[in-house]
C-alpha cells in the first residue's frame, strides 16, 4: 500500500506542475513583457523548491543556491529583458513591429506543444527513475517542460520569445537537477547559473543588434540569408 507523499515529494510535484502550466502560458501570451513576467514567476518557484529541499534534507548550500537563483532569474534577467524590449512588443499577432510571430496557428501551436509535453512526460516516466530522493512525477513533468520550451523556441519567430523559451528551458533543466541530484556541491549547481548569464549576454546583444538593424524582433526575414 502506497503511503501518503511527504512534504518534499508533494511540494516538488506541485511546483513542477505549476511551472509546466506557466510554460504553456508563455506560449499563449501576446506581449513579450507578459512572457517575461511569467518567466520570473516560474523562476521564483525554482527558488522555492530549492528552499523546500534544503529544509527537508538539511542541505544548507541550497539556501545559497536559492538566493543566487532568485537574484539572477527573478530580478536580473527579467530586468535586462524589459530594458531590451522596444516598448510593448506584441509576439502573437502580426503588427507592424513583429510580423509573422507564429510558425503555426495558435490552436495548432497549443496542440503541438501538448503532444511534445505528453511525449516528454511518458518517455521519462517509462524509465521509472523515481525514488525517495527523486519524485518520478516531478521528473517527468520537468522533461515535459523542456520539450514545451523547445516548442516555444521553434514555433515563435521573434527573438524575444526564443530567448525566453531558452531561459525557461534552463528552468526545466534546473528543476530536473534539483529533483535528481539536489546534493551536488554548490559549485556545480552555480555552473548552470553561469551558463544562463552567458546566454543572457548573447541574447541581449542579439536582440539589440537585430532590432537596431531591422527595426523589428521578428526572425522571419532572416530566412533570406540561407544560401
Amino acid at each position: 500500500m502506497t503511503g501518503v507523499p511527504g512534504v518534499y515529494t508533494g511540494a516538488a510535484n506541485a511546483i513542477a506542475a505549476v511551472m509546466l502550466l506557466l510554460e504553456f502560458g508563455m506560449l499563449r501570451q501576446a506581449l513579450a513583457r507578459d512572457q517575461v513576467r511569467l518567466y520570473a514567476v516560474q523562476s521564483a518557484l525554482i527558488s522555492v523548491l530549492a528552499v523546500v529541499i534544503a529544509a527537508d534534507r538539511n542541505l544548507p548550500d541550497l539556501y545559497a543556491l536559492a538566493a543566487l537563483s532568485a537574484a539572477l532569474k527573478v530580478v536580473a534577467v527579467p530586468l535586462v529583458l524589459r530594458r531590451l524590449l522596444p516598448g510593448s512588443v506584441v509576439v502573437s499577432e502580426e503588427p507592424p513591429g513583429v510580423a509573422g510571430s507564429h510558425t503555426l496557428s495558435p490552436a495548432s501551436a497549443v496542440l503541438a506543444t501538448i503532444a511534445l509535453a505528453a511525449f516528454g512526460f511518458f518517455a521519462v516516466g517509462s524509465l521509472h527513475m523515481g525514488g525517495p530522493g527523486a519524485p518520478a512525477l516531478a521528473l517527468a513533468i520537468a522533461a515535459a517542460m523542456v520539450f514545451v520550451a523547445f516548442g516555444l523556441m521553434i514555433i515563435r519567430k521573434d527573438v524575444a520569445s526564443q530567448a525566453i523559451g531558452f531561459f525557461s528551458l534552463e528552468n526545466g533543466i534546473s528543476l530536473a537537477a534539483l529533483v535528481v541530484a539536489a546534493g551536488l556541491p554548490l559549485i556545480f549547481e552555480t555552473a548552470f547559473l553561469f551558463d544562463l548569464l552567458v546566454a543572457v549576454v548573447v541574447f541581449g546583444m542579439l536582440i539589440r543588434a537585430h532590432h537596431g538593424r531591422a527595426d523589428s524582433l521578428s526572425t522571419a526575414d532572416l530566412t533570406r540569408l540561407r544560401g
